[in-house]
């Protein structure tokens, strides 16, 4: 296979000699792509592909996936545990037992000095299911901090918290199988080309089989607008405004659903009233988009026979990111679009297993989509854990990015830290590591040593990776797949879930539960806990070897579902490839119109937009926009080191508008100084008409880079930051001292 562009050392995977495949599920974006992972001779990991039976992806995968078998022996792995008294001091190996000892010892001193919520425990969306379930049992039910939180706040949670809001519940409502049954798609900050190149051939594959609008909302022109009919260039922030302009039109057009509105929604009245004040003709002047093309989008989408919306980081990394979702909502409930095929409000997740950890990892609240804040759901837990109810708090705790804020004040005292990257992922970028100097104890738990917030640690676990372990992702359309244990953890690195399962003998004396010690067990313990009368989140009837054998199930899936499938269809294990795509759960929520409220009715919720965004002004005259590249995956700590992912995107740089940088004599692939009011960042220049002249944009994957500069407001409602909507000013620089410190990043 060859990837790259033409004449220009393109990217060559030469063929390798297989001896066995082994089913397992990639490990970067939400997507939930079944692979298969080719053994060669010697037993060793040679390549990857994707399987051709998976629903999800039939085959295909992007270069990360292509090239992820390389993971298991790239730089930097953790070989064995490290432990020193002092950040500043070298690391001295040490064994597990040692390790793990100090660990909890140092636990129960903060705690017994400071109190229980002094230790912090920041967790990821990059697990398995099952480990997260140990986790958040070893945390909510022993060490039993109420400051726990997993790093998907800064990329989920404004989708997390809308859909709780509008539905009474999370969990996204629709499936890529929506693409096929649509006649319009609007998308909102959502560039699928290079965020999920496969979502995005399923869109695409969907158009070429019949054509339906494709309108996109983006400050940017993305590969995605490109491909568009309609490109909307919103000022950023500004979503709320565009969305309340299409209702008013809806509404004075009398293009909503009315049936729809009166059967399954709250709130209309209180909706209506709002959105009379967002005319196009003044709506235009604040969000950008002139009052002709809102009424054209808005007659569009609800005059379709069905509609649906998707959405990224653009909405979520916001101050109104919650918000941004309600509205979301509200439009396609207004217009009848939610439960059906081709109508939904589907939030596209950013990490592999994002919805592993809202669904179980009891960050937020309890296993399976319980509350903190119900007694009746803390009783349920505590009961099948054997615990007091009265260990469990009755309400959630701080979010990561409370807690931060936290250590700055010396509410927080010690922190462990597992497969997240503050350093890196984190806003302001110069608080964060002022906040981090603070801790009296660090630990950090990740697959590689080198991550740059093992600098601050006093202990470090390596953890195995991937397919060293076993376990469940929950993908975007909420399907289960199945990663298998491929090879054995690299060195002496420990499955997450051996680690947690350790660590949770150091705490029996809190609470004597019991852990299972495989994952598979933990597993039988996520099903018996997700039954329940009226339960979205049912993954009763899954097995490992059903999900397997259907590459992937979505929930819910009832156990009596289950029987009734393999009564009509016959044992899972035994019927052909054609048949697995039967055994697939619930394509859809609130196909019946009821929602997970207290009445089942969906809620509108009125949003009115508060302009709290920091903006360009004269000493800062340019928006600062970040996302992704296609090569590279969050803060590059595996792609980072894989050689063929850094070959086309090797170095920070910055998406700058030709004109603007010809008014500051600025010149294509120079590098300059970004600063702003947090701090300054070096980057290369390339000029291009994808941003306007009053834009920058700036990949994020970059730890000594985009983050230096993010201001980091948090959405009222979810706590995520907005990394979205910020100013910078742009300087010029020596260049040779610049292309220098250039090698010396690259070669760290």
């Amino acid at each position: 296979m060859i990837f790259g562009r033409k004449h220009r050392k393109p990217i060559a995977i030469p063929a390798k000699t297989v001896k066995e495949w082994k089913y397992t599920t990639c490990n970067y974006c939400s997507t939930g792509c079944a692979i298969e992972l080719g053994l060669g001779e010697d037993g060793r990991i040679v390549t990857s592909r994707g399987h051709a039976g998976a629903d999800v992806n039939r085959g295909k995968l992007c270069i990360k996936g292509l090239l992820e078998h390389e993971l298991f022996e790239s730089p930097g792995r953790g070989t064995v545990p490290l432990a020193r008294d002092k950040a500043h001091l070298p690391f001295q190996p040490t064994n597990w037992d040692s390790a793990l000892d100090t660990t909890a010892a140092k636990i129960k001193e903060i705690q017994q000095k400071y109190g229980r919520d002094a230790f912090a425990v920041v967790s990821t969306g990059q697990l398995l299911t099952e480990e997260f379930y140990t986790l958040g049992k070893l945390v909510r039910g022993q060490i039993g901090t109420n400051n726990y939180d997993g790093n998907t706040t800064l990329c989920m949670a404004s989708a997390v918290s809308g859909y709780k809001r509008s539905f009474g519940s999370d969990g996204p409502p629709g499936c890529y199988d929506d693409f096929e049954h649509t006649h319009c798609l609007m998308a909102f900050g959502s560039n699928l080309p290079e965020q999920h190149p496969i979502i995005y051939w399923r869109l695409k594959e969907a158009l070429e089989k019949r054509s339906f609008p494709l309108i996109v909302v983006d400050p940017r022109v993305t590969m995605l607008a490109q491909f568009a009919d309609i490109h909307l260039p919103i000022t950023p922030g500004t979503d709320c405004v565009l969305i309340n302009a299409m209702m008013y039109v809806i509404f004075d057009e009398g293009l909503q659903d009315d049936a729809y509105i009166a059967a399954h929604t709250n709130g209309i009245d209180e909706l209506r009233a709002l959105v009379a004040d967002y005319n196009p003709k003044t709506a235009q002047h604040v969000c950008g988009i002139d009052e002709d093309r809102i009424r054209t989008v808005a007659r569009i989408y609800a005059r379709a026979p069905t509609a649906m919306s998707i959405w990224t980081m653009g909405i979520n990394q916001s101050t109104h990111g919650s918000d941004g979702v309600v509205n979301i909502n509200n439009l396609n409930l207004v217009t009848g679009n939610i439960g059906i095929p081709g109508g939904t409000s589907l939030s596209i997740t950013g990490q592999c297993n994002a919805m592993g950890t809202r669904e179980w990892s009891s960050c937020s609240g309890l296993p399976g989509y319980r509350a903190l804040e119900k007694e009746k759901d803390r009783n349920t837990v505590a009961d099948f854990w054997g615990i007091d109810p009265s260990f469990f708090p009755a309400k959630r705790g701080l979010a990561q990015t409370d807690i931060f804020p936290a250590i700055e004040t010396g509410e927080i005292k010690g922190m462990w830290l597992v497969a997240t990257n503050p350093m890196t992922s984190m806003a302001n970028q110069p608080r964060i590591r002022k906040a981090m100097e603070k801790l009296e104890f660090l630990v950090v738990q990740d697959v590689y040593s080198d991550v740059e917030t093992t600098q601050y640690a006093h202990v470090y676990f390596p953890a195995a990776v991937w397919a060293e372990k076993e376990g469940c992702h929950t993908n975007t359309e909420r399907r289960v797949n199945l990663t298998r244990n491929v090879l054995p953890p690299f060195a002496d690195s420990k499955p997450d879930f051996w680690i947690f399962n350790q660590m949770a003998k150091r705490f029996s004396e809190r609470n004597k539960i019991h852990f299972p010690e495989t994952a598979e067990g933990a597993f039988e313990e996520m099903r018996e806990l997700s039954k329940g009368k009226g339960r979205t989140l049912d993954i009763s009837g899954m097995s490992y070897d059903r999900i397997e054998a259907a590459r992937g199930i979505q929930w819910p899936y009832s156990e009596a579902q289950a029987q009734l499938d393999e009564a009509a269809i016959g044992p899972v294990l035994s019927f052909d490839m054609q048949r697995r795509q039967d055994f697939i759960g619930a394509r859809r929520l609130y196909t019946d119109g009821h929602f997970q409220t207290d009445d089942g009715r969906a809620k509108l919720i009125p949003v009115r937009f508060f302009n709290n965004n920091e903006c360009p002004d004269t000493e800062y005259p340019f928006w600062l926009n970040s996302g992704r590249v296609v090569e590279h995956f969050h803060t590059r700590t595996r792609t980072g080191k894989i050689g063929n992912c850094n070959k086309f995107s090797p170095t920070p740089y910055m998406e700058m508008n030709p004109d603007a940088a010809q008014e500051l004599g600025i010149e294509h692939q120079s590098y300059v100084r970004l600063v702003s009011r947090r701090g300054d960042a070096v980057v290369m220049v390339q000029l291009t008409q994808r941003v306007g002249r009053d834009m920058l944009f700036v990949p994020f994957h970059f730890h000594d880079c985009v983050n230096r500069l993010t201001l980091g407001l948090l959405d009222p409602h979810s706590r995520q930051p907005a990394f979205k909507q910020n100013a910078v000013r742009v300087e010029l620089i020596d260049q040779q001292e610049a292309a220098r410190l250039n090698l010396e990043r690259r070669a760290f």
